[in-house]
């Protein structure tokens, strides 16, 4: 079968080295927006997009060195599968303390689970870097892979959170620039939908997408500003589920529920497209 559960959780976990400097953390920054709702030498955005007192969104983690793509998801005993039928399902990244602006960590990756969701498998991917000072972030990947359900594992937990029936605490309508995409490819996802109309056709998308952890990177950045005073090493996990597409030059409306004394509960989704779901499910956790 293309996924063997027992073979592909037996497989050992595999290591890589990252190393990130001062203008990958800006360079990310900028690909998440950073600069562009307000004037680039405001200092609420300098702290994102200049060297001195520069401070990394969390987020960061996902590109940082690499990111998440030297973790090697597939290329393990017991999967074998067709990348056409994969989506990107869910992200959490759990911060154990703020992430230096430039260094050096050591990735330890391993598949920490497999669900069988009926008409498809979900495989949760963990990365966890340390350095020298010792554990850094754990990040957690789950992977939807489409058709390769129906083989008898664990469903698993369900992770749908309902939010709110009151008004959001906090809102925020974030303009995503036209060429956001552009930008964001460029800390190392390259794939084509996101750039190339033809490729987004065959997709079936009128034009090119979003990547889904750039609407991630724009959606924690409108929560630290907006309830964190703009101290992102305040943040200690973030957790999101990808539940829609996201066009650039649409406006992300991000609404935010205090849910206790330092947990939020967020939702993201479309202004222009009657708030179609963008992220849900999201929760962040933060140090009060």
């Amino acid at each position: 079968m293309p996924i063997d559960p027992a073979v592909a959780l037996a497989a050992p976990a595999r290591t890589t080295d990252l190393a990130w400097e001062q203008k990958d953390v800006i360079l990310y920054h900028l690909g998440v927006g950073a600069g562009a709702q307000r004037p680039a030498t405001d200092p609420d955005e300098l702290r994102y997009t200049y060297e001195k007192d520069l401070q990394v969104l969390p987020s960061f983690v996902t590109v940082a060195g690499g990111g998440l793509a030297k973790a090697g998801a597939f290329n393990q005993p017991g999967l074998q599968i067709n990348l056409a039928q994969v989506l990107h399902g869910g992200q959490r990244i759990e911060l154990h303390r703020p992430i230096p602006a430039a260094g050096q960590a050591v990735l330890t990756s391993s598949l920490a689970a497999v669900y069988d969701k009926g008409k498809a498998a979900v495989l949760v991917m963990r990365s966890e870097a340390a350095d020298a000072d010792g554990p850094l972030y754990t990040c957690d990947t789950e992977i939807f892979v489409r058709g390769e359900g129906g083989f008898g594992g664990e469903r698993g937990e369900s992770t749908r959170i309902a939010l709110p029936e009151r008004a959001a605490d906090f809102r925020r309508e974030v303009p995503v620039r036209h060429d956001q995409a552009l930008l964001y490819r460029l800390s190392g996802d390259w794939n084509p939908l996101h750039a190339d109309p033809d490729f987004a056709k065959l997709a079936g998308f009128d034009r090119p997408i979003l990547h889904g952890l750039c609407s991630y990177g724009v959606t924690l950045k409108a929560v630290v500003d907006t309830v964190l005073a703009g101290d992102a090493s305040r943040v200690r996990s973030y957790s999101t589920r990808f539940a829609g597409i996201f066009f650039p030059g649409e406006t992300l409306r991000v609404r935010i529920w205090q849910d206790g004394a330092d947990r939020l509960l967020v939702s993201a989704t479309s202004v222009e497209r009657d708030d179609a779901p963008v992220l849900a499910d999201t929760v962040v956790t933060y140090q009060p």
